[in-house]
């Protein structure tokens, strides 16, 4: 089914009224006291951030998916699509995966700047400074997405062959004892990196302050990318940059669920859902340009029970 890439191309606007009564419709992640704080900061004309930042502290960061849903749905940030996995269940195929066939694509790349904001827009090196040594996608997710790694990166120990793990941390879900010649890590922490015992090599680096890649064209036969793809800024600068080092034929994939660091994550992600966020990703390999039509796949483990998961892949054209 084609859909208008313009439904999801709407900014984040809402007053913060709204987000309390958001948070007064989220279940039993935020409990009825941490409703009133945050009630209490709308009527005291605080911030929407200081709601949002109130809001990380209460839930360790993240809201469960039906919080999370409820929260959006309740703030009026979330538009015709909801964040839970969909799927067409009388075909037992997943909407996810056939949003990025016959697609019309507009002329031009359809998002403004605002789309790229954030309510947090203090240095990412800060926020990120001190590591954290978890995952944010529960264990299903985690093994679908090692499911998937085992059948589309080369095999382990391919001669010659290298892989970009993008916005990479202390563990990349790669099947476990992965080897290759070369495995390189460009995250935000140092200390997540060097944690990493997949990796043969690793870069510190913002890719929203800087979207150049230091690595020669050519270089990659794969680029991964595990749900850091709604945190990117300057997402065209930084495919094309993908585009850029990966070898002809090279595979790039961004997988993401819908956890996030809210206040972090481009307001285009957070007012839209899981199905708008297949095209919004496709959309930047296509019109970033010489990467073969994004394909979609739903490798969501348990639909409705456990994190959902989805990668948007292509491969940079050979000629």
């Amino acid at each position: 089914m084609t859909r208008a890439l313009g439904m999801a191309a709407t900014s984040v606007g809402p007053a913060l009224r709204n987000v309390a009564r958001g948070v007064g419709a989220v279940d039993s992640g935020v409990g009825s006291s941490s409703r009133r704080t945050i009630c209490a900061l709308a009527r005291s004309g605080s911030t929407k951030h200081q709601a949002l930042q109130h809001l990380h502290q209460l839930c360790g960061g993240f809201l469960s998916p039906t919080s999370r849903r409820r929260f959006l749905q309740g703030a009026g940030m979330l538009g015709m699509m909801s964040s839970a996995p969909l799927r067409a269940q009388a075909a037992g195929v997943s909407e996810a995966e056939e949003v990025l066939k016959n697609v019309q694509w507009p002329e031009q790349f359809p998002f403004s700047k605002e789309d790229f904001a954030r309510y947090d827009e203090s240095p990412d090196t800060s926020f990120y400074d001190a590591p954290r040594f978890v995952t944010h996608i529960d264990d299903p997710a985690i093994r679908a997405l090692t499911k998937y790694y085992s059948s589309a990166l080369p095999p382990s120990n391919t001669p010659g062959v290298a892989v970009l793990d993008m916005c990479s941390s202390w563990i990349s879900h790669y099947p476990k004892g992965y080897k290759q010649e070369r495995i390189v890590g460009l995250g935000l922490n140092e200390a997540e990196l060097q944690r990493n015992e997949v990796l043969t090599e690793h870069v510190v680096q913002d890719l929203n302050n800087n979207p150049t890649l230091p690595f020669a064209d050519n270089s990659f036969d794969v680029i991964t990318n595990v749900v850091s793809v709604d945190y990117l800024t300057k997402p065209m600068e930084i495919f094309k940059e993908m585009h850029r080092v990966l070898k002809p034929g090279g595979l790039a994939a961004m997988s993401f669920s819908n956890r996030c660091f809210f206040t972090k994550a481009i307001s285009i992600w957070t007012s839209t859902g899981d199905i708008d966020h297949v095209m919004i990703v496709g959309s930047y390999f296509h019109y970033s340009g010489g990467f073969e039509p994004p394909q979609a796949l739903d490798i969501s483990p348990n639909p409705g029970r456990s994190d959902p998961m989805y990668v948007v892949y292509s491969r940079k054209l050979t000629a």
